[in-house]
């Protein structure tokens, strides 16, 4: 398994190197069924002293044979941080490993597709998919009263049911989730509403 440090707006020590290291072996355990090759770990300190509580965060994005798992977290210091990032980690890790037992054992519970199939569908001005945290200023210029657009990014994306979207969601501790509906093949998104329900969007694309 790879292991990948990067920091920003900071240098990060060979012996903070070896610290992540030493703490993701609590993760080798899942190792055999999720076929991981990589950990990716960003560690960003905010130079702010009004944010102290937030001075250190830790982003993790394992890559495996199957989708990608994420996880972040952020302390008063870097090493608090990495901690509760790895809680998260392993956490999510440990779902993913009962799923694909119970998948084995053929014993599957109600899916997540089947016990959201009676929530309404959300209209456009509904629910908006939260900013997430750190916005990146990409230089797109506003004309009039157009919004700025701060942050753009691209993703490879693969057709796939609203139950698996569902899941990759969880994965990625995100409260939305951009994919393309395998049975209609429309864009789509899976947001977490007020209360653990779950809202779907479904755009009709006209030629």
């Amino acid at each position: 398994m790879e292991i990948v440090v990067n920091g920003r707006n900071s240098e990060i020590s060979e012996r903070f190197r070896e610290h992540v290291q030493e703490k993701l072996h609590r993760i080798d355990k899942y190792d055999a069924r999720q076929k991981i090759h990589r950990v990716e770990v960003e560690v960003t300190h905010e130079k702010n002293p009004r944010q102290h509580e937030t001075a250190a965060r830790v982003e993790m994005t394992l890559r495996s044979g199957g989708p990608a798992v994420r996880a972040e977290a952020a302390s008063t210091d870097q090493h608090s941080a990495l901690d509760a990032a790895i809680d998260k980690l392993e956490s999510r890790l440990r779902r993913t490993n009962d799923r694909l037992r119970t998948h084995q054992r053929k014993h599957s519970p109600q899916s997540l597709a089947a016990a959201t199939a009676d929530l309404p569908v959300a209209s456009l001005g509904e629910g908006s998919a939260p900013a997430e945290d750190e916005p990146i200023p990409v230089g797109i210029e506003s004309e009039g009263d157009c919004p700025v657009v701060v942050r753009e990014k691209t993703h490879e994306a693969q057709a796939m049911t609203l139950d698996q979207a569902l899941y990759e969601m969880e994965l990625v501790g995100h409260d939305f989730f951009l994919f393309v509906e395998k049975d209609s093949m429309r864009p789509s998104v899976v947001y977490l509403r007020k209360g653990y329900d779950y809202g779907v969007i479904h755009l009709d694309v006209s030629e």
